[in-house]
Order: structure tokens, then C-alpha cells, then sequence
């Protein structure tokens, strides 16, 4: 009898964008891979801390600076590492993500990047505001705070 291979959780996250932004919505959303990028993000090689999205002039979502590293047994088939890659949401999503990001200082982020039980890649991104420095020092005082607490 073969042995049962475990399935390897991939989970991926963007570990900066709490510190730099303040969430407003959430969103999963699938994303069109090319060869052997999904091999890639199975050994775990991705890079999404300077990730961001925008919209073409046909209002398709993109997905740019994100770095999946190309696969390490690939061939002169590989991919290339930093090319923009679309993501795939429904048009309900699309049209809230449109109107919302027009609006100032609003910006979409990917957060995660995980692979579901179906072997389908999807990145969790998030409509985001920026925090200015004194929302950034608050939030370190009351990790600290609570990490203290939590120590006696």
C-alpha cells in the first residue's frame, strides 16, 4: 500500500500591511497563473510585501510587484518573476473595489496568498487606507501594552 501524502498547507502573508495600512474590506479573489507558477507557490517562494492592484482600462483587476520566483526544476519554460498577473473576482466585487478606490488615499493590497483544498491558488486582498506615523505608534504602544499584561 502507498503511503497517504499529507496535504502541505500553503499560506502566505503579506506580514507589512498591518503595520502600513488599516483595513476597510476584504476580498478573495482566484488568480491566473502561467506553467510553473503555481509550482513555485507550492514550495512556498513568494514575495507580496510590495504588492499592490489596479484596474486596466477594460476593468479587469491586476495584481503587479508581487514576486513569484521561478521554479527551481523548471526548464527554459519557466516564468518570469515579477510580471503583472490578473485576478479574478465577480463583477458585483469589481464594481465595489472600482467605486471605493477612486475615493483618496484608498488602495488595494494583497494580504495572503494561499492554495485552497481544490489546488487553486487565491490571494486575500483588502481595500486599505494608509496609517499616518502617530496610528503607527499607537498601534506598536498597545502590542507592547498587551504583551506586558499578558507577561504577569
Amino acid at each position: 500500500m502507498a503511503k497517504e501524502a499529507k496535504p502541505v498547507i500553503i499560506n502566505i502573508k503579506n506580514r507589512r500591511a498591518s503595520h502600513e495600512y488599516s483595513f476597510l474590506a476584504k476580498y478573495d479573489a482566484g488568480v491566473m497563473l502561467q506553467g510553473t507558477e503555481i509550482k513555485s507557490i507550492r514550495e512556498g517562494n513568494v514575495n507580496l510585501t510590495d504588492g499592490y492592484c489596479t484596474f486596466d482600462q477594460r476593468g479587469d483587476l491586476w495584481i503587479h510587484s508581487i514576486r513569484i520566483a521561478p521554479y527551481s526544476l523548471g526548464t527554459y519554460n519557466n516564468h518570469d518573476a515579477m510580471r503583472a498577473r490578473k485576478l479574478l473576482l465577480n463583477k458585483r466585487e469589481l464594481k465595489q473595489l472600482a467605486g471605493k478606490s477612486v475615493d483618496q488615499g484608498l488602495t488595494i493590497i494583497p494580504l495572503r496568498l494561499f492554495v485552497t483544498d481544490r489546488g487553486f491558488a487565491k490571494i486575500e486582498i483588502a481595500l486599505a487606507q494608509g496609517k499616518k506615523l502617530y496610528d503607527k505608534r499607537n498601534d506598536l504602544k498597545e502590542k507592547a501594552q498587551k504583551r506586558d499584561m499578558e507577561r504577569m
